[in-house]
């Protein structure tokens, strides 16, 4: 599951959908990989706008990974504006949201606590009759 979809992803549960406390769902015991792929430096200068750049910081710092900045970096900031290549800040945003996944742990709604099992890159999102 690659970080960028934690950017997207609240608890299922009819009850949190409408607590702010529920979204981002927070990593826990989380085994992460890296998986390298050709930048898209279009694909993120226009995911850029659609995140939760608050969300994002927090999900970097409680997955142990290097902090972002405090604001979103500008479309300017990821070209080197003299040779057109893609700014080390571009490749640093490639790294954490194409390239990092969990592989394997949970995801903690902050609301009501009910753990999402990640296993082999895949959430389970069912939840128990119980709890729908």
């Amino acid at each position: 599951m690659k970080i960028l979809t934690l950017n997207f992803l609240c608890c299922a549960r009819k009850t949190c959908k409408s607590s702010p406390a529920s979204f981002p769902l927070h990593p826990k015991e989380a085994s992460l990989e890296q998986i390298e792929t050709d930048i898209n430096a279009l694909f993120i200068k226009n995911i850029l706008p659609r995140l939760d750049w608050e969300a994002m910081k927090t999900l970097t710092i409680e997955l142990g990974l290097p902090a972002l900045p405090t604001e979103p970096p500008s479309p300017e900031a990821l070209e080197d504006p003299d040779s057109g290549e893609p700014s080390q800040t571009l490749k640093d945003l490639h790294q954490l949201l194409m390239e990092t996944s969990i592989e394997s742990g949970a995801l903690r709604c902050g609301n009501c606590d009910h753990e999402y099992a990640v296993k082999e890159g895949i959430a389970n999102f069912l939840l128990p009759s119980h709890m729908v």
